[in-house]
């Protein structure tokens, strides 16, 4: 887990969260009270589904997966999959918050314990790949309507060619940064800011019609021959690839070396709840 992790406090506004989302390039945080006990959890995603609200009370979720400190590893990883989430609270019997678990903590786990469930028993979500030739602003459109933050790339012959993710294709968006400060209420003080944390906010901030993305193909901004995973290869050996490459997914192939599927880090948390070992 991240132990110590970064928390909003209530009473607070959504300005507080947004500030502390870019100075930490953070996607979401624990809302606590001032006596430090876990009240929630805010996500930018949770503050620009609610684009009315001010008051952090009225936009933090309160139904927040969480974990004791002496829980198993395969109890955390049950709740993970239970609510769907990617971020579990660690607190303690008073509910002080200790810390924050996402899929990436339980890959150590997965190759420490060298799990030797095959990759294809963990694909849950559907494979859309991409044409090549695809523009960019048609991709975006994709990533919003099935929620998906990365694509494989085919050429014509549906062979894999690349891979796209959210971050590909934000880095191609046209947005004026004062713009976006302003809007966000972030003020002038650009030594507390992280500008890679303002673009991620950004990215759900301008979900339309803000964004300004080039009419180019998507494979002129893709990761040309991407690192993929056999669909027989035992989930320790994605797990690894994960962790030394910081992906948070990779395309699956089959035996004659076509694109399968794709399998992302949340994924293979299932492992760990009912796993074989070698």
């Amino acid at each position: 887990m991240t132990p110590n992790p970064i928390c909003a406090k209530v009473p607070g506004t959504k300005r507080d969260v947004l500030r502390l989302l870019v100075k930490h390039n953070i996607t979401g945080m624990p809302v606590v009270n001032e006596e430090g006990c876990l009240m929630g959890i805010v996500s930018r995603r949770d503050i620009f589904e609610h684009p009315d609200e001010e008051q952090l009370a009225l936009i933090m979720r309160k139904d927040v997966p969480l974990v004791k400190v002496d829980d198993s590893i395969e109890d955390a990883a049950r709740t993970m999959m239970r609510y769907g989430r990617r971020h579990l609270v660690v607190v303690d019997e008073n509910r002080k918050v200790l810390g924050v678990i996402t899929p990436q903590d339980f890959l150590s786990v997965i190759v420490e314990r060298r799990v030797s469930t095959p990759v294809e028993n963990f694909i849950s979500k559907p494979c859309f790949p991409l044409h090549l030739c695809t523009p960019l602003p048609v991709v975006f459109k994709a990533m919003t309507l099935t929620l998906l933050s990365a694509f494989p790339v085919v050429d014509d012959n549906a062979q894999l060619v690349g891979i796209v993710t959210d971050r590909d294709l934000f880095e191609k968006a046209k947005v004026d940064m004062n713009v976006a400060i302003s809007e966000l209420g972030l003020g002038d003080d650009e030594d507390s800011w992280n500008w890679e944390g303002l673009r991620n906010v950004i990215k759900l901030f301008y979900m339309e019609e803000k964004v300004n993305l080039p009419n180019i193909p998507v494979g002129e901004v893709m990761i040309k021959n991407p690192v993929t995973i056999f669909s027989k290869s035992p989930v320790w050996e994605a797990a690894k690839i994960m962790m030394k490459n910081n992906f948070s997914q990779l395309p699956v192939r089959n035996t004659h070396d076509e694109l399968i599927a794709m399998v992302f880090d949340s994924d293979l948390v299932v492992s760990l709840t009912g796993a074989d070992y070698e």
